[in-house]
């Protein structure tokens, strides 16, 4: 194969098409003609000699080829754009770029809107778009569709790049009329109910089961070492709506700290340590090895990092 007769452009938009998987969404992403991107697509399986996209009753579905293609084809186009691209720094005042982070419920209540302050002031025509673990995977990360994951990971790809941002202990949330206030202790914290609240890693998540005490978290996992188990009613992944709960008199939640301490102005609910050690954990934050150099990306680490060491210290 003659590489001098290739069009580059058609690997941009075998990339689009391979993203979006809709001749029209990759069409208007790119700015162009529908039937133009028709035409690419008719000259990518020409060049590939093979299909690439099937129409299939779930939309355009990439062949076996298209799929082993997509992440080199962004790894290629990363490279190129790094090479050619003039090395000045990110202009952090007139960019309008789009950074996608996906977070976790309790980053995005006690990180995002700090970091989005912050933003307001030094990018204000950047745009944030937050996604949850559910609509990530690590394959996203890897070949840098997403720009940022930001939650608790009991395991991640060795490739990524990361970071922590800080460790968070925990607190009980409880409400004011609840009768154990006046002799909270280990043993009316076990007589109590619970709202268990928990979302680590990414990926769609399954129903829990409270048997599996290794699965269920910190909390569980601290009081089984002890021979004691605390008794569950209700079980949600957002910890915003776990402290909302914890209003009703015979709930407690037990939730990080930095999460506990936005109920300060809550008159409806105390805030008490827990009646026995917990292990802090760690909040992180993990990016594509692709994205690694790009100054706009540089610029959005240093940027988080700064904001969480803030947040940190208060």
């Amino acid at each position: 194969m003659n590489l001098a007769r290739i069009d580059l452009n058609l690997l941009v938009y075998l990339d689009v098409l391979l993203r979006e998987r809709n001749v029209t969404k990759a069409a208007n992403q790119l700015g162009i003609s529908q039937p133009a991107m028709s035409n690419g697509l008719k000259r990518l399986r020409a060049l590939f000699d093979d299909p690439l996209l099937i129409r299939t009753s779930e939309g355009m579905t990439p062949t076996e080829r298209a799929q082993q293609l997509e992440p080199r084809i962004r790894s290629l186009l990363l490279q190129l754009e790094t090479t050619i691209e003039p090395r000045n720094e990110f202009d952090a005042l007139k960019s309008g770029r789009i950074f996608r982070i996906m977070a976790s419920d309790y980053a995005e209540c006690t990180l995002i809107p700090a970091l989005l302050s912050r933003l307001r002031t030094m990018a204000p025509k950047v745009a944030l778009d937050i996604m949850t673990p559910s609509d990530v995977s690590f394959n996203d990360v890897e070949q840098g569709r997403v720009d940022m994951v930001v939650n608790r990971f009991d395991e991640m790809p060795q490739s990524f790049h990361q970071k922590t941002l800080w460790l968070d202990h925990f607190s009980c949330v409880l409400s004011k009329h609840n009768p154990i206030l006046a002799d909270f202790n280990l043993s009316t914290y076990l007589q109590s109910q619970h709202v268990w609240v928990s979302k680590t890693g990414m990926g769609i998540g399954v129903g829990v089961d409270p048997q599996d005490v290794q699965r269920l978290g910190w909390v569980d996992k601290t009081l089984a070492s002890m021979g004691k188990r605390r008794h569950i009613t209700v079980f949600t992944r957002h910890y915003q709506a776990a402290a909302l709960l914890a209003e009703q008199k015979d709930l407690v939640a037990t939730l990080p700290s930095k999460l506990a301490r936005l109920q300060l102005a809550n008159n409806r609910v105390s805030i008490m340590p827990p009646p026995f050690e917990i292990p802090p954990f760690e909040l992180k934050m993990a990016w594509s090895p692709l994205l690694q150099h790009n100054p706009a990306h540089k610029w959005l680490r240093k940027l988080i990092t700064e904001t969480a060491e803030t947040l940190d210290q208060a």
